[in-house]
């Protein structure tokens, strides 16, 4: 009698430690994935509805199993929607863990200073992991910059942060700016300002081509900016070619070559150092500038000096056999 009760004393701890092994063990080791996996929680999902898509996705070995665990060792929080990086081999605790208090896995789109709102477009629409449908944002609305995003979210709300970032850095520099600035209004920095930014490719040179352009404001000079010509044609993508005379000559909204002044509105999206360039620009007696072969401008106050510096650029374009 005393020996039966003794081993049915020992099978009811072993069958107790096992139980408890396989509950704990079952939360706390090693789970089945092969590799880093990409984990979507649908909006509204509860714990059924997440273990049933771990089970499917090969997350965990039993959905049951996961439920069960997840109500005994879970701990407080409820799970987050959003999509979710899960590690190879994460046990089913550190897979809650994830869903509870885990970041969601960010995506991001960037916009280079100055490209225009139409390849924004473009890139947005093209983006996989972004949802719904957009009207095109008039340029100068949109401030170049790397965007974060959540998989599912809405393409119009990523386009309204950018334009919030704009509308933000556009009203901090407009109070900082320089009594030098020909700007009368905001709207006119960002239009000048995205001349600047198509017009140069240094960064050095933002604060000298926003004083030459100044310069020809005050004093009613034509801008005569190549990419004013091209905007109307393009909407601001890259030409392809060279400008036809009839496009130098053509009269429209935007053409700074047959208009005095500022075009109707930007033709492109300026970064923020563009249009600080604008409200703070380099004191210069310039008026003209022409390329130099190096990625820059050669500028020049008077117009035979500009014409030696032409002179200078269609040797080197010679030399270069663009001739």
């Amino acid at each position: 009698m005393r020996r039966g009760c003794l081993f049915s004393g020992l099978a009811a701890v072993l069958l107790v430690f096992a139980g408890l092994s396989w509950l704990l063990g079952g939360w706390y080791w090693g789970g089945p994935l092969a590799k880093d996996t990409s984990f979507i929680v649908p909006d509204g999902a509860n714990l059924g509805a997440v273990a049933g898509k771990l089970e499917r996705e090969g997350a965990v070995s039993s959905s049951r199993g996961f439920r069960l665990r997840a109500r005994i060792f879970g701990g407080g929080g409820s799970i987050k929607a959003g999509e979710f990086l899960l590690p190879k081999g994460a046990s089913p605790s550190a897979i809650m863990a994830i869903l509870r208090g885990g970041d969601a896995v960010r995506r991001f789109v960037t916009v280079p200073e100055g490209m225009p709102s139409i390849m924004v477009f473009e890139r947005l629409n093209a983006q996989p992991f972004l949802t719904g449908s957009i009207a095109m944002p008039p340029d100068g609305s949109l401030l170049p910059n790397t965007y974060d995003f959540e998989r599912g979210e809405t393409r119009q709300a990523v386009l309204l942060r950018m334009q919030a970032a704009m509308q933000r850095t556009l009203a901090e520099l407009w109070e900082k700016r320089s009594p030098d600035t020909v700007a009368k209004t905001p709207l006119e920095a960002v239009i000048l300002a995205s001349i600047v930014e198509k017009e140069t490719g240094k960064p050095a040179e933002r604060g000298m081509v926003a004083g030459l352009y100044s310069n020809r404001v005050r004093q009613g000079i034509m801008l005569q900016a190549d990419p004013t010509i091209i905007y109307p044609i393009t909407r601001g993508k890259p030409l392809g070619r060279r400008i036809r005379q009839s496009e130098i000559q053509a009269i429209n909204d935007y053409n700074t070559y047959s208009m005095i002044g500022l075009p109707k509105g930007p033709i492109t999206n300026p970064g923020r150092a563009s249009i600080e360039a604008v409200l703070h620009p380099v004191k210069t007696e310039a008026l003209y500038m022409v390329a130099d072969g190096t990625g820059g401008h050669a500028f020049a106050a008077t117009l035979p000096e500009h014409n030696a510096n032409v002179e200078k650029w269609y040797a080197i374009r010679k030399a270069r056999g663009d001739f």
